[in-house]
C-alpha cells in the first residue's frame, strides 16, 4: 500500500521526535560501539589520495565524525534530528547539516565516500530509490557508499516510535543496482557469530 504524503510526514515527525527525546541516552549507549570494521570497509575501497571528503549520513551524536577527523579526513555530518545535529557539531567540530532524509538538499559530486551506518532502514521503501539516487548524485565519480542496516524479510512498519524497513540481501542488491551502484562487498555483523546471531547486513558500493 502506497504511503500518502501525510503518512510520510507522520513517519518522519514521530521517528525524529523519538530520537530527539532519547538523544542523551542514545549518545551514552552507543559511545563505545565498535564500528571500526565498517569504517575500514568504506575507506579501503575509496580510490585516490587521502585525505578524503566524507559524508556521515545519519551521523547521530557525532561519534564517527570524530573518528574520521582523527584519521585525517574531512567529514561532514547529516542528521534529521535537531538534538543529534547539535550534539554532533559540539562534539566533533565538524560541519553538520540538519536535513529530513525525505527532503534532502545535497551538493552534486562533492564526496569521495558516504558512511550510512544504521540509518537507511529508516527510509520507507517507496522513497528509498529516490534517496539512493540522491546519495549517488552527491558522490564524486567512482565514489563509495557504505551502508549497514538491520536485515529482515522485506517488511516495514513501526517498531515502537521508530519506523523501519528491513531488507534481505537480494532486495538490497536490487535497490542499489537500480540506483546506479556496483557492489564491492557485503558481510554480516557482528563478526564471528552464527548467521542467526548476525542481525546486521553491511555492504559497500561504488558509483558506476
Amino acid at each position: 500500500m502506497k504511503l500518502a504524503p501525510d503518512d510520510l510526514d507522520t513517519i518522519t515527525a514521530t521517528t525524529l521526535g523519538h530520537y530527539n527525546q532519547v538523544a542523551e541516552g542514545f549518545r551514552e549507549g552507543t559511545r563505545d560501539h565498535d564500528v571500526s570494521q565498517n569504517i575500514d570497509a568504506l575507506l579501503r575501497h575509496i580510490q585516490g589520495t587521502a585525505p578524503f571528503t566524507l559524508l556521515d549520513f545519519g551521523c547521530g551524536p557525532g561519534r564517527d565524525l570524530r573518528t574520521f577527523t582523527r584519521l585525517g579526513h574531512v567529514a561532514v555530518g547529516l542528521d534529521g534530528s535537531q538534538e543529534f545535529a547539535r550534539m554532533a557539531r559540539q562534539d566533533s567540530g565538524c560541519e553538520v547539516w540538519q536535513q529530513d532524509f525525505l527532503k534532502l538538499d545535497l551538493p552534486a559530486a562533492r564526496f569521495d565516500g558516504i558512511f550510512a551506518n544504521a540509518v537507511l532502514f529508516h527510509v520507507p521503501g517507496q522513497e528509498l530509490p529516490r534517496v539512493l539516487k540522491q546519495l549517488h548524485g552527491t558522490l564524486k565519480p567512482g565514489g563509495v557508499l557504505f551502508s549497514s542496516n538491520p536485515r529482515g524479510d522485506n517488511q516495514e512498519g513501526w517498531n515502537g516510535a521508530r519506523y523501519g524497513a528491513y531488507h534481505d540481501l537480494a532486495a538490497w542488491q536490487a535497490l542499489l543496482t537500480a540506483a546506479g551502484f556496483i557492489e564491492l562487498e557485503h558481510y554480516y555483523r557482528p563478526a564471528g557469530l552464527p548467521r542467526e546471531q548476525q542481525p546486521w547486513l553491511a555492504s559497500v558500493w561504488r558509483k558506476a
